[in-house]
């Protein structure tokens, strides 16, 4: 019998966007960025550039969580998308925020994708990733 853990809010953000809902189009980003409060409420114009953003970090994380076996050029597009996002670290987290690092881009949409960036540099960090790989999040 296994002890079910408790994931942190980062690890938790980072699953959802994995297993969560397919990003088939763009309403589907606009529902899971605002159902994760990772952009202010109202309007978002979202392109299909920002679509295709999400669904190639979403596929390349889930590669990695894959191991060795992942598909590596999914990975390398998700590497793209990542030094695309430009993040900063806070001294102090805010309350509800998913680690030290935070958006540092003017457009909703990039700044909900920062967010999900900084989650994943967080879960990596803590070694998260590891239960998020062993325990079943990517199959």
């Amino acid at each position: 019998m296994t002890t079910p853990t408790q994931h942190s809010t980062a690890a938790a953000l980072v699953s959802d966007f994995l297993t969560g809902e397919a990003l088939g189009d763009r309403s589907d980003l606009a529902h899971f960025l605002r159902e994760h409060r990772l952009v202010t409420e109202g309007a978002i114009p979202i392109t299909l550039a920002d679509l295709d953003e999400a669904v190639v970090l979403r596929e390349g994380l889930r590669e990695v969580l894959r191991g060795p076996d992942g598909d590596a050029e999914a990975v390398a597009r998700a590497q793209k998308v990542l030094d695309g996002l430009r993040v900063t670290v806070r001294v102090m987290p805010e309350p509800e925020a998913a680690g030290h690092l935070a958006p540092a881009v003017v457009d909703e949409v990039r700044r909900g994708l920062a967010r999900i960036a900084g989650a994943w540099a967080t879960v990596l960090a803590t070694g998260e990733w590891r239960h998020l790989r062993d325990g079943g999040t990517v199959r």
